[in-house]
């Protein structure tokens, strides 16, 4: 049976704050724990005024704290800014407060421009090779096993899940060599999705970790009681993707009526292509196209995006999704 969870940018609002923004993931959190979605994850993104989760694993700590049964965690960990020693203290720590509940998506990409992440690294030089040996490094810690001379304390025997994430066909080669759950980014960049999986699946080999493959990906769902009222509400996000694409990103923008419609043919197309992966509409107007994409592409798992400007939308939302899919299952 498909599983469905919440992913979260902790997007800042026009006219809101930081502190706003986090108390509003706190309260998204504990809906998505009361209608019974599997996990709620956190991006790392640095040096973005609309996006407030760069401490990530602290924001992790703030949501685990705010609810009680659901698994809690990163998607992802830009592991290229972190040493592998610091995260698994502090996701061992993050164990040691919410035992079992804690997941470790670890992507390759910088989450940043280049100057950001010049400041996060203090060099971009780096080996070719460097993430999958990051990856492992970081397993050697978690696991106690000895193998690189340093013991992890906190983190050391810590049960973390780890994931590889991935928006190429790099990550799904790379977690399906070390057995690990794989997560795509095909909620933003959903083009090599297809032949992902597929790689993925193919050459997945069993491990400690995993006996089978378990493949997630992401899809953007705006729900709300009419297809034109969630077409509304998506334009925030729209509005978001376009202002990152022209390298002005900024805070979360109210929602516009018939937003791609003012962006002209050439602006359209390319939220049509970026969005791709999306249900956007009415429950039964969702329920149709969650199907759909579960049906064509056979994932374990679909990871929820979908931030919107006024919270109590996206509260709506998370729960008009959750009756949508408990309907795909009752249909099952």
């Amino acid at each position: 049976m498909t599983q469905y969870s919440i992913h979260d940018l902790v997007p800042v609002r026009e006219g809101g704050t930081v502190a706003t923004a986090l108390a509003d993931t706190a309260t998204y959190a504990r809906q998505a724990e009361a209608y019974g979605y599997s996990r709620y994850w956190i991006a790392e993104h640095h040096g973005m005024p609309g996006i407030a989760g760069g401490a990530t694993s602290v924001v992790i700590g703030h949501v685990a704290a705010a609810t009680s049964s659901i698994r809690v965690g990163a998607g992802g960990i830009m592991l290229p800014n972190h040493a592998p020693l610091v995260v698994a203290e502090q996701f061992g720590t993050l164990d040691a407060l919410f035992p079992g509940r804690i997941d470790l998506g670890l992507g390759r990409a910088p989450g940043s421009d280049q100057r950001t992440a010049r400041a996060l690294r203090r060099s971009l030089e780096s080996d070719p090779n460097g993430f999958p040996n990051d990856v492992m490094e970081l397993q050697s810690y978690f696991a106690d096993d000895g193998q690189t001379g340093i013991r992890a304390t906190p983190g050391a025997g810590a049960d973390v899940a780890i994931w590889i994430l991935g928006s190429s066909l790099f990550g799904a080669q790379l977690a399906a060599m070390l057995g690990l759950p794989y997560a795509f980014a095909s909620h933003f960049a959903p083009d090599a999705l297809d032949q992902a999986i597929a790689i993925y699946r193919r050459d997945f080999r069993p491990s400690a970790a995993l006996e089978r493959p378990h493949v997630m990906a992401g899809f953007n769902v705006f729900a709300a009681d009419t297809d034109e009222e969630a077409r509304y509400l998506a334009s925030s996000m729209e509005q978001s993707f376009v202002a990152l694409r022209t390298g002005n990103p900024g805070k979360m923008q109210p929602p516009v009526r018939d937003y791609r419609a003012s962006l002209g043919p050439q602006g359209a197309a390319m939220l049509e292509q970026v969005l791709s992966c999306s249900a956007i509409g009415s429950p039964a107007t969702v329920a149709r196209q969650i199907a759909a994409f579960v049906e064509r592409t056979g994932v374990d798992e679909l990871m929820i995006a979908g931030a919107t400007y006024d919270p109590e939308a996206r509260l709506r939302s998370i729960a008009l999704t959750a009756e949508a899919v408990q309907g795909l299952r009752l249909a099952a």
